[in-house]
């Protein structure tokens, strides 16, 4: 299976077709074996609006993936999700979204370097403390000259102490701001989809973990009444 997010329209390449019914706002779709028709789902992910999921599938899925990201010019990028003391996140305003700090690899650098980079880079944020990764998001954007590419990120946790924070205007970010989920998810934000991927599988991650340890808690006391 391989996802990618065109604006607001999550793609799912599959092997067979799914089991179930199409859900609300998605489209099920075989492949035919021809590249033109791939442009054809493309067009319609980046016009919108009708279609929030585009599922497609093919029995020979490596030629579908193939063909697919032939489409696309691949760009690598590193990212991070930071937390502080106080359990807040670090985000940044870029053109109009709230997003996470993140930007392409340069020449012989590692994912994780990239990550620690950019993310100093683009909030002036200092003494990170790199975590585990926690997920590869896939969106396709268009550069000046209209071609599109599909930026790769690789996204990490990350700690740090809460300080003051220098928004990187000259890449167009003109906020940075520490929030917790819950104020974060108190009023409607503008947030590209790949990044709201990002905040529920760490938020599920951290979710996991606090019940392990209050299961380990609970057993540790129970064998020592």
């Amino acid at each position: 299976m391989y996802k990618i997010y065109i604006n607001k329209t999550l793609i799912t390449l599959k092997d067979a077709q799914p089991l179930r019914p199409p859900k609300t706002g998605e489209l099920i779709a075989r492949y035919a074996g021809k590249v033109k028709h791939l442009h054809n789902f493309v067009d319609l992910a980046e016009k919108g609006g009708k279609y929030t999921r585009i599922t497609l599938y093919h029995e020979d899925y490596e030629k579908l993936r193939k063909d697919f990201k032939g489409l696309f010019t691949i760009i690598e990028a590193g990212g991070g999700l930071v937390t502080n003391e106080f359990n807040e996140i670090l985000f940044i305003f870029r053109r109009g979204h709230w997003d996470l700090p993140k930007g392409k690899l340069e020449k012989h650098e590692t994912k994780k370097d990239a990550a620690l980079r950019e993310v100093e880079e683009e909030t002036g944020i200092r003494n990170l403390v790199l975590g585990k990764k926690i997920c590869i998001t896939n969106h396709v954007y268009k550069n000046k000259s209209g071609k599109r590419h599909i930026k790769k990120s690789y996204w990490y946790h990350m700690r740090a102490p809460k300080m003051g924070l220098i928004p990187q205007i000259e890449e167009d970010i003109t906020e940075a701001k520490w929030m917790t989920m819950e104020s974060f998810n108190s009023r409607e934000r503008v947030v590209y989809s790949s990044i709201t991927k990002v905040l529920d599988k760490y938020v599920r991650k951290v979710s996991k973990a606090a019940l392990k340890a209050k299961l380990v808690s609970e057993m540790m006391n129970k064998h020592g009444e």
